[in-house]
């Protein structure tokens, strides 16, 4: 089967070092939480607590459903970061603080700023401020780094 049906959808421009300034704002990126997200997230990344995929579990622990958990969060914030810079660019590191839980039914904006741009070691290093929030307040914050792609 051919899958030139794909390759406009797998083409991504990547930022240049010298297009990327301190306090540069990322685009924001709106997104849906749905049960499929939460009970995928827990389940690729091999987190089998209840509260991730029992909404029955998940009521009786307080909660109003189940809720997505750190990894799914954090690749979430991964791939916000990455899809914005491109593939030239590497994930070094990412820190992640979580705040409110995020439920399906709800609305998970995330947004970020270039905090810090230099070098060391020889490496063109992009520091990234970013937070995603639901209806109610902040879902996570936290800092990525990023490198021109073979540097770090």
């Amino acid at each position: 089967m051919s899958t030139h049906w794909m390759a406009p959808h797998l083409q991504y421009d990547s930022l240049a070092w010298d297009d990327i300034a301190e306090g540069d704002e990322i685009p924001p990126v709106v997104r849906e939480i749905d049960a499929t997200l939460v009970v995928g997230g827990a389940i690729a990344s091999r987190d089998f607590y209840p509260v991730h995929h029992d909404k029955s579990f998940a009521e009786a622990a307080g909660a109003p459903d189940v809720f997505l958990n750190i990894l799914t969060t954090n690749g979430l914030m991964a791939a916000y970061v990455t899809n914005w810079c491109g593939p030239d660019w590497d994930l070094v590191s990412i820190s992640i603080r979580l705040k409110i839980p995020a439920f399906p039914g709800q609305t998970l904006t995330t947004t970020g700023t270039v905090a810090r741009k230099y070098e060391a070691d020889g490496a063109k290093l992009i520091d990234v401020d970013f937070s995603a929030a639901i209806e109610f307040g902040p879902h996570c914050e936290g800092t990525a780094t990023i490198a021109v792609a073979g540097d770090a």
